[in-house]
């Protein structure tokens, strides 16, 4: 009876790995899209970031910001990171 549970997890585990394997291998040979590559001067595409006014997280996009007004994008790497 004992040998039969092990039989069963041994056959559940074989059939798992036979339907994810392939999956997992799909992935990983499918190749990456290409980096955009912006120059200077170029339009930036749209995107969307949250930021904390002091009590919420709240959307904003380029998009509400383009024909209005200049936007500077800026990244600091450790800003409030305490490092």
């Amino acid at each position: 009876m004992k040998r039969r549970g092990i039989s069963t997890m041994l056959g559940v585990w074989l059939l798992t790995a036979a339907i994810v394997c392939p999956q997992i291998n799909a992935q990983a040979n499918k190749p990456e899209p290409a980096p955009m590559k912006l120059k200077v001067g170029d339009v930036a595409p749209d995107f969307k970031l949250q930021y904390f006014d002091g009590s919420d997280l709240k959307d904003v996009s380029l998009s509400q910001y383009r024909g209005k007004s200049n936007v500077v994008v800026a990244f600091y790497v450790f800003a409030f990171t305490g490092g």
